[in-house]
């Protein structure tokens, strides 16, 4: 069994899967870390726990875990860089160089890393692997991740796009691939990941061409409560007023859905709200649904083509409306919706059976595609596993 780690600056998000079963015996979500009365689910049952840390809240949920099954820990890593293109197993030099990486993600990579080192104390004897949000955007060549900004801001300070969600991408175009019954390496894809952080994916043959967010996840499409894309006058400004702290609080925590709407992050409060006559709620739709629409065809056209387009995430997968919105005027590129396959839960394809292009709906599984990842890094070494246990990663501090 492979156990999956997603250790956010106050949230623990952890599974522990048998890819031989094809189960998961054991899910959970430590939400609030940092309180000591922090909301604990495990497989459905709600509770409270002690979590005034990450550290202690990984030991708290241990003794629901079967520990003595588990092979192997993978780990979400948000930022690898430039230096880790794919999937690594963890070693003291690679947390070493990882903690540098921290300032490009400082909202995540610090709080990853921690997780890892909460599981080193725990279970300090097994192989454990880093898997990265970027490195399925490796593959974006110069013309996709270049700023267009002095050179040397790129050859010596590695300012360029990098993309995240990198796991889902993945995981949802090998899914598209295989419901179309046609070799990932013959197909061009949009995947599009939309929950409160959104990003879209150009998927040519298999590799990430293009992605919506850059440098951080707060580039590209409008989300939850980030704004997305603006013109970097606007931040000039915004700074000169309020400062840099409270500038980047504003545009990753009060904009996107959230502060246009003057609503909430939540889309189904937004449609509720939207739905009782609420003008901005309704703009605020309108707004996201025209960002989706117009990078659809952005990406189509970096490609030369569209094969399918991908719907995931929490409002990608549910979401009707959204996904209907965002396909108006697309028919161009081949892509037709079926009014009725939209409405329908558990609906993989929602296009019309006339549809050039076809239109899916695929629930993604990060968790998933972390676990796989974890092992196909192990079975590199070519070694057994319990050889790799035998051979303890020293804790990092």
């Amino acid at each position: 069994m492979i156990l999956v780690l997603n250790a956010g600056s106050s949230s623990l998000k952890f599974q522990i899967l048998d890819l031989e079963q094809n189960t998961v015996p054991v899910r959970g979500l430590v939400e609030r870390v940092g309180s000591s009365a922090a909301p604990f689910t495990l497989n459905g049952q709600k509770s409270t726990l002690k979590a005034p840390d990450l550290k202690t809240a990984f030991a708290a949920i241990a003794q629901y875990l079967p520990l003595e099954h588990i092979v192997a820990v993978g780990h979400r890593i948000v930022h690898g860089g430039e230096r880790f293109l794919k999937s690594t197993l963890l070693t003291t030099e690679v947390l070493e160089a990882l903690e540098k990486l921290s300032p490009l993600a400082p909202l995540h990579n610090p709080a990853n890393l921690e997780g890892v080192r909460a599981a080193l104390e725990l279970l300090p004897t097994l192989p454990m692997v880093a898997v990265f949000d970027t490195a399925f955007h490796a593959t974006l060549p110069p013309k996709a991740y270049l700023y267009a900004l002095p050179h040397a801001f790129y050859t010596e300070q590695h300012i360029r796009r990098y993309g995240f969600h990198g796991p889902s991408h993945q995981y949802v175009s090998q899914q598209a691939a295989h419901h179309l019954e046609r070799p990932i390496t013959q197909l061009k894809l949009v995947t599009l990941h939309l929950g409160n952080g959104a990003s879209a994916c150009a998927v040519l043959h298999g590799k990430s061409v293009d992605t919506s967010m850059g440098f951080t996840p707060l580039e590209g499409l409008m989300m939850g409560s980030r704004s997305g894309d603006l013109d970097p006058s606007v931040v000039l400004q915004l700074a000169k007023r309020f400062g840099l702290e409270e500038t980047s609080d504003l545009l990753n925590k009060k904009s996107g859905l959230l502060g246009l709407s003057g609503v909430s992050n939540d889309l189904r409060d937004v449609h509720s709200s939207a739905s009782a006559g609420n003008e901005w709620a309704e703009k605020a739709l309108e707004v996201m649904a025209y960002r989706i629409g117009k990078i659809i065809g952005a990406y189509a056209a970096a490609m030369g083509g569209l094969d399918a387009l991908v719907f995931t995430g929490g409002a990608g997968e549910n979401d009707a409306d959204l996904r209907a919105r965002a396909l108006e005027n697309l028919e161009f590129l081949g892509l037709e919706l079926d009014a009725e396959r939209n409405t329908t839960r558990g609906t993989v394809e929602i296009s019309t059976a006339h549809s050039r292009a076809k239109i899916l709906v695929i629930p993604t599984d990060e968790e998933r595609m972390i676990a796989l990842e974890t092992v196909r890094v192990l079975e590199h070494f070519s070694l057994p596993l319990r050889h790799l246990r035998s051979a303890p990663l020293a804790p990092f501090s």
